[in-house]
């Protein structure tokens, strides 16, 4: 699954960021490396950005860049939320 799958609301587990060159650097610099957890906080209108908590901050990124990073959700949530 992919950040860009996870509802607001949800939580997730970064397992990696498939990502090269500048974007994922930056995404790296903001804390999306493996092992870390974080949440979506709300998601944009008509696929816009997502609203992401990680590290103890708030982080905006583009739907197309949450794409790009595979994560995991705690089973409970996945199956509430219907996220496959």
């Amino acid at each position: 699954m992919t950040l860009a799958n996870v509802p607001a609301g949800g939580s997730f587990r970064v397992v990696k960021v498939r990502l090269n060159r500048e974007t994922g650097k930056r995404l790296a610099d903001m804390g999306f490396i493996s092992n870390v957890s974080g949440a979506v906080v709300r998601t944009g209108f008509l696929g816009g950005p997502l609203q992401v908590r990680i590290m103890g901050y708030d982080a905006l990124i583009r739907r197309f860049e949450a794409s790009g990073i595979d994560v995991e959700v705690p089973a409970g949530e996945s199956e509430k939320d219907g996220v496959k």
